[in-house]
């Protein structure tokens, strides 16, 4: 079956591949992003219709993305996103996909932003104010091994308060730091992280996903066309926007004006069908 699926996958890939020379040859990026897999999505059958739009054609019954369309929405992300953090916003980067999780928390971590990449704690954003009592607890808890408290518990109390803090950095270590709500939601994969989106969504926090071909994007403000199971997809698109915000970061202090505003505008000249503007 897998045997079936890997030869299915190849014959697409050189098929799209021949479809796409010409422009190959006129950008480069193009054929990175054929390498790296980004156009492949999923079944046909499994395609949300509203997807389409962003849908280059059918190649053995596997939907192929658009890479113009995909280079167009990435380009419009990485200015949003680079704007953002010149800004002094945060960025929560969420990603429990077990693939490809640890490569989205390195990102966060090198851009000092906030992660979640064990699963995603429900009520993180819609009932913040619970969650900032148990990182407290947290704290709480760290600060007291290091004190001299710590000394006075029995070795079964200190084991216990140690598998205590390692639980609860599972689930709170990405965000321990973060002292308010995040501005902006960057996910890999919207489905598995629906319950991230739909909160997000709640709040009216601005979302930056990778979109495949089975999920709906008209939830997401700046929707990235995507493959977002494959690992070298994925990657591509987080080098992408790690670089942008690392280059982008001197342009604050030159001075340089940053342009939020026209990112919406953009993103929907960039999809070719005029969208909502994303949430503020």
């Amino acid at each position: 079956m897998l045997a079936r699926l890997a030869i299915i996958l190849y014959t697409a890939f050189m098929e799209t591949q021949e479809v796409k020379e010409n422009t190959t040859k006129t950008d480069p990026e193009m054929k990175i992003m054929l390498e790296a897999g980004v156009h492949f999505g999923h079944k046909k059958a499994r395609q949300n219709p509203k997807m389409s739009q962003y849908i280059f054609g059918v190649r053995n019954s596997i939907s192929i993305i658009d890479l113009e369309k995909t280079r167009d929405m990435l380009s419009v992300a990485v200015e949003y996103m680079s704007s953002a953090v010149n800004n002094g916003k945060i960025i929560l980067f969420v990603d429990t996909k077990p693939a490809t999780r640890e490569d989205t928390r390195a990102v966060a971590v090198e851009l000092g932003m906030p992660y979640v990449t064990e699963r995603w704690p429900g009520g993180t954003l819609t009932n913040w104010k619970t969650i900032t009592d148990r990182i407290e607890y947290l704290k709480d808890l760290e600060a007291g091994r290091k004190s001299e408290e710590w000394g006075k518990y029995t070795k079964k109390e200190r084991s216990g308060k140690e598998e205590e803090i390692v639980k609860l950095n599972m689930l709170w270590g990405g965000i321990k730091d973060m002292s308010k709500l995040p501005d902006i939601l960057f996910v890999v994969d919207i489905i598995k992280n629906e319950i991230a989106v739909r909160e997000a969504n709640i709040k009216d926090i601005p979302i930056v996903a990778i979109v495949d071909t089975n999920v709906d994007p008209t939830v997401i403000s700046y929707p990235i066309p995507a493959n977002d199971d494959a690992i070298s997809s994925v990657k591509y698109v987080l080098s992408h926007l790690r670089d942008a915000i690392i280059k982008g970061k001197p342009r604050r202090k030159a001075g340089v004006t940053t342009r939020l505003a026209e990112a919406p505008a953009k993103r929907a000249e960039a999809s070719g069908k005029s969208k909502k503007t994303a949430k503020k």
